[in-house]
């Protein structure tokens, strides 16, 4: 009998919660295979299979806290891997082609047969066939209705509450005029960015400083050989690129803002590993990429790919959420106009891109429409003055408008002519 415990995944975490169970109890288990998702204060990570064999789960929740080191499951080696239908397995591989288009229209009947009976009122929405001749014929906005059916299906009665109570709307789960409270246990992850964030309003001189880009070069830029360069990279064209090639530029120009403060000594780094925030279902996470400075425009795209694929899916490691020099989060993407973004301690600085919104600006006394964003730096006062952070800012904002820089750092003409 092999014990499967709970492992230590970073010195200061002494506990994890349990996401998931991927197996049921008495399984019959290979090696290797994934048993449970646990998450700890700063990543998701997977528990394997030591051996193959029958396992014995220890009665534990999802979402119940474990420490680390507790016994996880067990796995009976001993145990004789269960047979397979051989006969079966036979049987499928020689159905005969009858076989196959009569089960292929066995399912299509099955299909068919559904429809009548939950019928899609609008964009794959299911509804009684009731509620469905009601929404066509009263032009019901959906919105409007809230479904009190099994698997969120539109009954009649939802539909005619609806009616009923024009420009009403309950909470989904709810009635009108509920006075319902939840609650809802926090979870490491959140745990964690509440004492951070609070940690870092309460141990930093933070500060915001605000301009805005001209997004015209970049829009041009990615509009011209956005197919070219996925067909040749394999990856899209975003606009983090060109931020964070922009952010290591500058960075290297202005290192205290890619440093931080240790005791009562200040830490400088050579390089850029740009943090980025990305939003998931359980909370915002950071991962970094390392190096950006020595990046290719495409190994950032990439980058940035696989780590919000990793973020998405929870498979992001605790190495690839610590050791950023500075981060850039991008509240564009849930329409945000202007906002100040809080500091990813221990670094002294973080930038916030926002909404690209079409607006009249004058232009050599001409009033012309292009596509602006605005662009906010807080940072921490106690080691960026206010010459630094706004020269940082400005810096980044040329390199955006006149993206020909960021090959070479300077403008192209004044190196010609050696100004």
């Amino acid at each position: 009998m092999i014990d499967i415990i709970v492992p230590t995944v970073g010195e200061s975490i002494s506990e994890v919660t349990l996401l998931k169970w991927n197996i049921k109890d008495g399984a019959y288990v290979e090696r290797d295979e994934v048993i449970a998702e646990l998450e700890s204060e700063k990543a998701t990570f997977e528990v394997n299979a030591e051996k193959a064999g029958v396992i014995k789960l220890r009665e534990i929740k999802e979402g119940d806290t474990i420490k680390i080191g507790d016994l996880l499951a067990r796995i009976d080696e001993s145990a004789v891997k269960p047979e397979q239908s051989v006969v079966g397995s036979k049987q499928s591989a020689g159905k005969s082609s009858v076989d196959t288009v009569t089960e292929k229209k066995k399912k299509e009947t099955v299909i068919f047969e559904k429809v009548p009976d939950a019928s899609s009122a609008d964009g794959g929405i299911k509804a009684s066939p009731v509620a469905s001749a009601i929404i066509a014929d009263k032009q019901v906005d959906l919105t409007r209705v809230t479904p009190t059916g099994t698997q969120g299906k539109i009954l009649k009665e939802d539909v005619l509450a609806a009616l009923a109570n024009p420009g009403k709307k309950a909470f989904a789960g709810s009635e009108l005029f509920s006075r319902n409270v939840r609650t809802e246990k926090m979870s490491n992850l959140r745990k964690t960015i509440s004492r951070r964030l609070v940690e870092a309003k309460n141990t930093t001189a933070m500060l915001t400083t605000f301009n805005e880009v001209d997004m015209n070069s970049i829009m041009e830029i990615r509009t011209k050989y956005k197919d070219k360069f996925k067909e040749i990279h394999g990856v899209g064209l975003g606009f983090m690129s060109f931020f964070a090639k922009a952010c290591a530029v500058a960075l290297a120009e202005w290192p205290s803002v890619n440093a931080y403060i240790d005791g009562d000594q200040l830490v400088y780094h050579d390089y850029a590993d740009i943090s980025i925030a990305v939003s998931t279902p359980r909370g915002l996470t950071v991962p970094v990429m390392r190096n950006v400075e020595s990046m290719s425009m495409a190994d950032v795209e990439r980058k940035v790919a696989e780590l919000a694929g990793k973020a998405k899916d929870s498979k992001l490691t605790a190495e690839e959420l610590t050791g950023g020099t500075f981060t850039i989060t991008n509240g564009g993407v849930f329409g945000s106009l202007m906002s100040t973004p809080i500091i990813n301690i221990p670094q002294s600085a973080i930038l916030g891109m926002h909404k690209i919104q079409e607006r009249p600006m004058a232009v050599n006394g001409q009033v012309v429409i292009k596509p602006m964003m605005y662009l906010a730096l807080s940072y921490d006062h106690r080691i960026v003055d206010g010459r630094e952070s706004v020269s940082f800012l400005v810096r980044v904002k040329e390199l955006l408008e006149n993206p020909e820089q960021l090959l070479i750092g300077k403008d192209p003409v004044k190196t010609l002519l050696e100004l």
